[in-house]
């Protein structure tokens, strides 16, 4: 209710300013989006927004003047896409639905979308294999470390003087860029350099539906405050940065993007949330959002990394800006990689489940930051912080529920070490131990003056965050390790002991307990995510008008900086594809896709498989296909490709349609029959299904794949025919997949059941997950 009443204030603030009186606040207006699909070329730019405005000029009346229409109008969509967002009320809304031409009308919220918040690299080459030691580096080099390929970056912003940009060494910028490197607060032509060719800023939908921005919390420009975009940037491809660490020296060690000399444009799309802190993250209006991508289609990118999302609703294609957006990138061959989201681990939250897109989930790698604590009694208790500590001698352990003011929790509340519970007279002195991980615990422990805090954390990761104050974080098992000790120790006490980088950690990967994971909620034919890749406490550029807690009462400046997120194991992937695009650069987006995914692994560096956050087993639900494997991916074997007009086709298996130029056969397709690289059949009718895949040949002349199979339990996978021989590059076969649900089954209806088959020539494995549920 608090931002709904913040849009209509700063709606009608808005309206005042720009339209006088001639639309009434009570009237609900808001911003929408019309789209209308694509140009087809034969209009100019001037054209295009005068009919864009002709269709305002039909809703809002004759008496309307021509300035006052134009002045509803927030974005024209003049260069790929067709469309334009405008200040709208209810009823001017239903009027221009029903218009010819007009594909979909959908509210721009900017609070929707929201960001989805150096050792990685090495640990992504340490789960290629032995045999593979050196491959990171061979990959890098094979593909000229990514210089003619240019990645756009839709987020926050960048702060351009970090030196994972300099343009040292790079060679002339790519004459098939076409874009700009716009100017405006405490940013100009200079900031742009051979390594960050371009820049914008998008506003105009931000500031139509939440009021003008607080020039004294952002830039209007480019630049960075938050430190989200810097840090997704720097992850893409940011150069070799020496000596590179978080605060307090933390994970010190040369901090590199996935391809240190691709070319970066930066979109930004995202600004404060109006009355709410920086650490509450940023707001990205969908209509800036759809603006941004028209932009980057234009100026010539072949990459788009978006560390942004939603959770999808049942409008999720006709009204998603990311969807809408990144289906017009694709048609152009452009590469989009997306965040699966942080809403983890609660099932069927998984967002930007779009076909044509990558989704990328988060894992951890092999690195910990181990700050024991030191009992009274001599016992070591493990623990991780990134915050520094100085060697302190023992003092008094308490536990939070035990010092709390009367009154101030609940049953379900208490030893939380929430703001305002503890009690001065009880804790100052102290250290307490909190059953709770968030920053606000350790600055309550701080402010009831106590020495230090120990917080507990229920999941088998642990995500560090470089506190003020002298923190460690503790598993749920050393957990009840402290307060069996401060319920039998007659004089409990303990120390911190200052935290210290280790590599080699085992096991990893591990899913982060944030991950958002399937199934697809829009529709769960189209298993999602499709991958993951490092996610989990990432070192990165960090923007320096950003504390490394984002916080008013943290005032330290950083040039690197510590998060954790499915923002962070998007740009991994972001990375790779430009690589892959470089190396490969005549093939699709789809194909691209494919062998990321089917090179992919399921196990850890010690051979057995990927657990989740709370130790069991993970799932395709969780990792996609797998931990990603860049340098497998160059020579996948074979690919499952797939075409926009292919995509169309599977929107008709879904009712929609999103180009007016092409028409639904009257027999559709199923969903589960899109050429993916992984099947999944939900709710089956019936014993039996069968599915078409196609494959095509990248790997070698003259080659032979045999076929391998596991079954999901309660059912059999028949896959014929068995072995697939290519004569050439380039050559494709199909093959059925039939699911036969086994008479004995005793699954649960329409819980999923998983498996895979691969296809094999001995020295390609071509792997792909499958999911199946029944009614």
């Amino acid at each position: 209710m608090k931002n709904h009443h913040i849009i209509v204030f700063f709606c009608s603030l808005f309206l005042i300013m720009r339209l006088g009186s001639f639309v009434s606040c009570t009237e609900e207006t808001k911003v929408y989006i019309v789209y209308l699909g694509e140009h087809n070329g034969d209009k100019t730019l001037k054209e295009i927004e005068d009919h864009h405005c002709s269709f305002l000029h039909s809703v809002k009346g004759t008496t309307t003047s021509k300035e006052d229409v134009r002045a509803s109008l927030v974005h024209s969509y003049k260069n790929v896409i067709n469309g334009f967002s405008a200040v709208l009320t209810p009823q001017e809304v239903d009027m221009i639905s029903g218009m010819e031409g007009v594909v979909s009308v959908f509210h721009s919220d900017p609070y929707e979308i929201r960001p989805h918040t150096t050792r990685s690299w090495d640990f992504v080459s340490l789960l290629e294999g032995t045999s593979l030691l050196n491959s990171r580096e061979e990959l890098l080099q094979n593909a000229s470390y990514g210089k003619d390929i240019i990645v756009g970056v839709m987020d926050s912003g960048v702060w351009p003087e970090s030196l994972s940009f300099s343009d040292e060494g790079m060679e002339p910028v790519p004459k098939s860029w076409n874009g700009i490197c716009q100017e405006g607060v405490a940013f100009n032509a200079s900031h742009c350099n051979r390594k960050l060719i371009g820049a914008r800023y998008y506003l105009k939908g931000y500031e139509a539906a939440a009021g003008p921005l607080n020039e004294t919390r952002d830039f209007r420009s480019p630049r960075d405050v938050d430190g989200h975009g810097t840090h997704t940037a720097g992850t893409v491809g940011g150069r070799k940065v020496a000596n590179a660490s978080a605060i307090g020296g933390f994970a010190k060690g040369t901090a590199t993007g996935g391809a240190p000399n691709v070319r970066l444009a930066i979109y930004k799309v995202c600004w404060p949330v109006p009355d709410q802190s920086l650490a509450e993250g940023n707001a990205c209006a969908t209509d800036d959002i759809l603006a941004a991508f028209d932009d980057a289609i234009a100026d010539g990118v072949h990459v788009l990394s978006i560390s942004l999302g939603s959770l999808p609703t049942s409008t999720y294609y006709t009204e998603n800006a990311i969807a809408i957006g990144s289906l017009h990138a694709v048609k152009k061959n452009i590469v989009v990689a997306c965040s699966a989201g942080n809403d983890g681990p609660t099932p069927s939250t998984v967002g930007n489940v779009a076909p044509w897109v990558i989704t990328v989930g988060a894992s951890s790698i092999d690195r910990v930051f181990s700050s024991p604590i030191m009992l009274g009694n001599g016992m070591i208790v493990e623990g991780q912080t990134v915050t520094p500590i100085r060697r302190r001698r023992l003092h008094p352990l308490v536990y939070a529920g035990d010092v709390e003011i009367r009154g101030t929790t609940a049953s379900n509340t208490t030893g939380t070490c929430l703001p305002g519970t503890l009690s001065r007279n009880l804790v100052r002195g102290k250290v307490v131990l909190c059953i709770n991980n968030v920053r606000e615990a350790s600055m309550e422990v701080k402010r009831a003056g106590g020495v230090a805090a120990i917080l507990g954390n229920r999941f088998n990761e642990i995500q560090v965050t470089p506190f003020l104050d002298p923190t460690t974080v503790v598993f749920s098992y050393s957990l009840n390790t402290l307060l069996t000790y401060i319920r039998t120790e007659k004089n409990p006490m303990a120390t911190l002991v200052p935290g210290n980088t280790l590599i080699g950690s085992k096991p990893a990967p591990v899913m982060a307990s944030f991950t958002s994971k399937g199934p697809n909620v829009v529709d769960p034919n189209i298993l999602k995510p499709d991958i993951t890749a490092p996610g989990f406490n990432i070192l990165a550029a960090w923007s320096e008008a950003s504390s490394p807690l984002k916080m008013p009462e943290d005032r330290r400046v950083v040039k690197y900086n510590m998060q954790s997120g499915t923002s962070m194991s998007c740009p991994h992937v972001s990375g790779v594809i430009a690589l892959l695009k470089s190396i490969h650069p005549d093939w699709s987006s789809a194909a691209i896709r494919s062998a990321l995914m089917t090179t992919s692994t399921i196990n850890n560096v010690v051979g057995r498989p990927i657990k989740n956050a709370t130790g069991d087993d993970a799932n395709p639900f969780e990792y996609g296909s797998g931990h990603f494997r860049p340098s497998r991916a160059v020579d996948p074997g074979l690919v499952y490709d797939a075409t926009y007009t292919d995509y169309l086709l599977y929107l008709c298996s879904q009712n929609i349609s999103l180009d007016s130029s092409f028409s639904c056969p009257e027999k559709v397709t199923t969903a589960s029959n899109l050429n993916y690289p992984s099947v999944a059949i939900a709710n089956m009718r019936g014993s039996i299904r069968t599915v078409t895949r196609v494959v095509t040949n990248v790997g070698k002349d003259n080659s032979t794949y045999v076929l391998g199979v596991r079954s999901p339990p309660g059912y059999v996978v028949d896959i014929v025919p068995k072995s697939l021989h290519f004569s050439k590059l380039g050559e494709k076969h199909s093959f059925n997949i039939t699911i036969i649900r086994a008479q004995s089954s005793v699954e649960r209806r329409n819980e999923f059941s998983f498996g895979w088959y691969t296809w094999s020539d001995g020295v390609h494995v071509v792997r792909s997950p499958i999911a199946v549920s029944s009614t």
